[in-house]
């Protein structure tokens, strides 16, 4: 069972990235932590508001930036990855700076965080469809499951560590943290075996792609559904530093600490759906549906929590339905591909 659930990991390729993804995941959840925490008590006096701009500014570019999907298709995605990883270390030393020197504002939050959403928005797709390089058709549901609970696995340990830095030296220094963590990444793409990587994922270029792939999600009644679930979802749901962040602030009165503990607990749900899906040999529809019924179940219940200990359970809950949906479309819409490709 144990071999079933690590299977990808017997790749080198698929060990050393994630390795290196892992150090970087810690960093980019140090400084999300961080810059939460800083919008939220540093430069406004608690305003939701500006956190949803500031969440706005990081994830909007990801629906504005449709090109980003073809970078991914047609160039070297370990290249595209180097410079796109080189980008966000130089947004993050920049933000860790302005903070350390003590000069940082909102506005500068506000378009260093744009700036580094625009990066993202290339770096996700390659990211994504950059797994399936590293493990080929037969492994990517497994290794889907292992990357998205390495992410999660940072997602507990990066929160946890900022609380300290945070305590000990401040915000700034958790974002120059997460600068030096990218050196991690950058070092596993440098030392993979290029021979040993699948390059079966490639499209001629060609005019009108983009209405071709609409056309052919719209002609495929399952994939469509999954587009629709999966925009409803990650358009309402899918927000948690913002309530988990306001709900730790106004509701229970908390401090750095609890919403360091708040956000790690939602990711010990996660890394146990992660758990799960990598145990599973093949995603299917059914997992769609149960992933979003708990889903929308565990915010029910985190809507009467009256404590912050009642929250963190029903975080769980949340963490857990949330990997299971986010990983059985992630990987059904991958396996699609494959199989027309």
């Amino acid at each position: 069972m144990a071999f079933a659930t690590f299977r990808s990991l017997r790749l080198f390729n698929f060990r050393v990235w994630s390795m290196g993804a892992l150090v970087s995941n810690v960093g980019t959840w140090m400084q999300r932590t961080a810059q939460d925490w800083l919008v939220l008590t540093q430069l406004t006096q608690h305003s939701a508001t500006a956190l949803g701009v500031v969440m706005g500014l990081q994830f909007g570019p990801q629906l504005l930036l449709p090109w980003s999907g073809y970078a991914a298709d047609r160039f070297d995605r370990c290249k595209l990855l180097i410079a796109t990883q080189l980008a966000m270390c130089i947004l993050s030393l920049a933000l860790g700076l302005l903070s350390v020197a003590g000069v940082i504002r909102s506005w500068q939050v506000y378009l260093l965080t744009f700036l580094s959403g625009c990066v993202s928005a290339m770096d996700a797709p390659a990211r994504q469809t950059f797994v399936s390089d590293l493990v080929g058709e037969k492994d990517l549901a497994n290794a889907v499951a292992l990357n998205s609970m390495s992410f999660n696995i940072a997602c507990m340990l990066g929160p946890a560590i900022v609380d300290l830095v945070i305590a000990a030296v401040g915000c700034g220094w958790a974002f120059l943290s997460n600068a030096a963590s990218f050196a991690a990444v950058l070092a596993s793409l440098r030392f993979l075996r290029r021979q040993e990587l699948h390059q079966s994922m490639r499209f001629e270029r060609g005019r009108g792609n983009l209405a071709k792939g609409f056309r052919y999600v719209w002609s495929h009644p399952d994939l469509k559904a999954i587009m629709w679930m999966l925009c409803l979802i990650g358009t309402f749901g899918l927000n948690f530093p913002i309530f988990i962040s306001t709900m730790s602030i106004k509701v229970f009165h908390g401090d750095a600490s609890q919403y360091g503990a708040l956000t790690g607990t939602m990711a010990v749900g996660t890394v146990l759906g992660a758990l799960l899906a990598a145990g599973r040999e093949r995603p299917h529809f059914g997992l769609l549906w149960l992933g979003a019924g708990l889903f929308g179940g565990g915010f029910v219940l985190a809507m009467f929590t009256p404590v912050a200990w009642m929250f963190g359970v029903t975080l769980v809950i949340i963490g857990v339905s949330a990997l299971t949906f986010t990983n059985a479309t992630s990987s059904l819409l991958q396996l699609s591909v494959w199989e027309i490709c």
